[in-house]
């Protein structure tokens, strides 16, 4: 949805659940945030949260994939491990059971990596294939990562490379290069999990995970919320390949533009930043990766465990006082 209709649809709900009503709601309505998060004890916090799309590739296992690696990465966003998941589906009545197989295989096998389990789920006949998941993680409460917790002195680390709206996009209209292609599945496929384990490991706060408002439009939220600036790096933002060949010909999705239009007034670009280059950092993304804001200190730590689990990461940028955005070319 729109970032600016979502924001007015929302906003009446905002004070229905207050904190003094319900003290163990820790993540709602209340503040925008990745997923919904409410206290059992002392110790344990359940971390819930749904998403499904319709298909963004071709083939149907790895959409089954994509959407179920999208769909846990709330959990992995809010700082959890998921527990269990629940199928949401719908698919037209002339679809091959064999194709709706392979998208629900798809799905299982991610779960099964995420260590979790798939325990049910709900199915209806709709035009249009739709996929995705309901899904139960676990966290304590007094290690949540939230949007609000960066603080100036941090270092902000992305955990997948941009452009998977791009490519999707040229995909659909049968233009994009094969290898750019399986590059741009293979990240959306990958989960969040090690980034998250990392961040726990070295006592991040704040964290988001980069979805359909794109790049700039999720640490927007983060900036909002922990009242602080951030400064990106615009040489240092990991670009899937082909990317840039696909933005030279202005090949975005229509969330991407909606995204500039709502957040463009709290961004500033460095002038040298070609539009198309930053048209990349407003990009609607599916299944891409966290942005965490790591303090300085722990940053060596944070980045040898990722390696340690085969998992890129790369310093885009840095906490500062202030509020809203700057991208800058960095020297």
């Amino acid at each position: 949805m729109d970032p600016g209709v979502l924001a007015q649809v929302l906003r009446p709900l905002q004070n229905l659940f207050s904190a003094e009503a319900y003290p163990n709601l820790l993540v709602g309505l209340g503040v925008a945030d990745d997923a919904a998060v409410y206290r059992l004890n002392d110790q344990q916090a359940i971390i819930s949260t749904t998403d499904f799309f319709t298909p963004v590739v071709d083939d149907p296992y790895d959409y089954g994939a994509i959407a179920a690696a999208n769909a846990m990465s709330d959990v992995y966003a809010m700082g959890g491990e998921v527990l269990f998941a629940l199928n949401i589906a719908a698919f037209p009545a002339d679809m091959e059971p064999t194709v709706i197989t392979e998208i629900l295989r798809g799905g299982a096998d991610k779960v099964i990596e995420a260590g979790a389990v798939i325990a049910g789920g709900h199915t209806i006949q709709d035009k249009e294939p739709k996929y995705g998941l309901a899904v139960t993680g676990l966290v304590q409460p007094d290690r949540i990562f939230t949007k609000e917790g960066g603080r100036p002195g941090d270092r902000l680390i992305l955990s997948k490379a941009l452009g998977t709206g791009t490519i999707s996009t040229a995909l659909k209209r049968e233009i994009a290069h094969p290898d750019h292609t399986a590059t741009m599945v293979e990240s959306m496929k990958r989960l969040n999990r090690c980034a998250a384990v990392a961040g726990q490991l070295v006592g991040v706060r704040a964290a988001t995970d980069i979805t359909g408002f794109g790049l700039l439009g999720h640490a927007t939220e983060m900036t909002q919320a922990g009242q602080v600036r951030f400064r990106f790096w615009m040489d240092a933002i990991p670009l899937l390949p082909g990317a840039t060949h696909y933005a030279a010909e202005w090949i975005f999705p229509g969330g991407s533009f909606n995204n500039k239009a709502f957040y463009t007034h709290l961004v500033q670009f460095d002038q040298s930043i070609p539009e198309d280059r930053q048209m990349l950092l407003w990009d609607a993304q599916t299944s891409g990766g966290m942005l965490l804001a790591v303090p300085a200190d722990r940053v060596d730590d944070f980045l040898a465990e990722c390696a340690r689990h085969q998992q890129q990461t790369w310093v885009v940028g840095e906490v500062i006082e202030g509020r809203g955005i700057e991208v800058v070319v960095h020297e």
